[in-house]
């Protein structure tokens, strides 16, 4: 996936601020839904499945703009770990209904273990997935993400998680 994901997340949330938040301060706090979530999902390294993460986040009640402050961490099967923050855009003004787009970018920090060769510990998670919010607050998203490091080191194989994710406000 290379920096697809990552370019999904910078177009579609500049996109968004530009048509929605600059009218009144591109970057104006509002706030935004405060939830912790849980997510299961299947590794994949090289196109081989590799095993199961578990991946626990909270995303902050508040948004700059389109921007949702959101931080995680991860721990697969093999003992690799992953914890890091950024920003979350979820579509509001596309579906009229419970149902809502959301992507993700956020740096962060690996711990290889008998986990895979990502080259190196700084690797960037980016994120697409579509989700159905419930009445009470409570969110289900499948999501597919990518972890790498930018080619900001010479080995930059990548990660993939296709994950279920289940939110729930605070």
């Amino acid at each position: 996936m290379d920096g697809a994901l990552a370019a999904f997340f910078v177009i579609t949330s500049l996109t968004d601020m530009a048509l929605n938040d600059c009218p009144t301060g591109c970057l104006a706090t509002t706030d935004a839904p405060a939830r912790l979530s849980f997510q299961l999902g299947d590794v994949r390294f090289d196109e081989d499945r590799i095993g199961k993460e578990f991946y626990v986040g909270y995303d902050a009640g508040q948004k700059h703009g389109p921007f949702q402050t959101t931080i995680g961490a991860s721990l697969t099967e093999d003992g690799a770990g992953w914890i890091g923050a950024g920003g979350k855009w979820t579509s509001t003004d596309i579906w009229s209904g419970p149902f809502f787009l959301e992507s993700t970018l956020m740096p962060g920090i690996y711990f290889q273990s008998d986990g895979p060769d990502l080259g190196g510990s700084l690797q960037f998670r980016s994120s697409i997935g579509v989700g159905f919010a419930f009445e009470g607050g409570a969110t289900v998203t499948v999501a597919y993400d990518h972890r790498s490091n930018a080619d900001t080191d010479v080995t930059n194989p990548g990660l993939e998680v296709l994950s279920i994710r289940y939110a729930m406000p605070l």
